[in-house]
């Protein structure tokens, strides 16, 4: 189970352009090793979150100032990501591998 970024798509332009690079990479790794490892039984997806309420910004009104750009009209909770990957972790997603799965509030 790795985790992304739904920055992967936008590049986050003048703000976290090196971290959105380093999570394509993520993106790129899941997909791969999904296919090298299927074999084996073993699964490998990806959960790409948006902007979260997190101790991760810089900024931490950064949540509340990006919330008109995400089409939900707000920032998620932690709790909302966690449930994505209980599921994918779970034995409802067994036959899910090479899965990345944006949780980004319509981004």
């Amino acid at each position: 189970m790795l985790l992304g970024s739904a920055a992967t798509t936008s590049g986050s332009p003048g703000t976290y352009v090196h971290y959105a690079a380093a999570k394509a990479g993520v993106a790129t790794l899941t997909v791969g090793l999904s296919k090298e490892l299927a074999p084996s039984g073993v699964r490998v997806n990806c959960v790409e979150p948006g902007t979260i309420w997190t101790d991760f910004h810089l900024d931490p009104d950064r949540p509340t100032k990006v919330a008109s750009s995400i089409p939900l009209g707000r920032a998620g909770q932690p709790e909302e990501i966690a449930g994505a990957v209980a599921w994918l972790l779970s034995d409802d997603a067994s036959y899910t591998t090479g899965t990345v799965l944006r949780v980004a509030g319509g981004l």
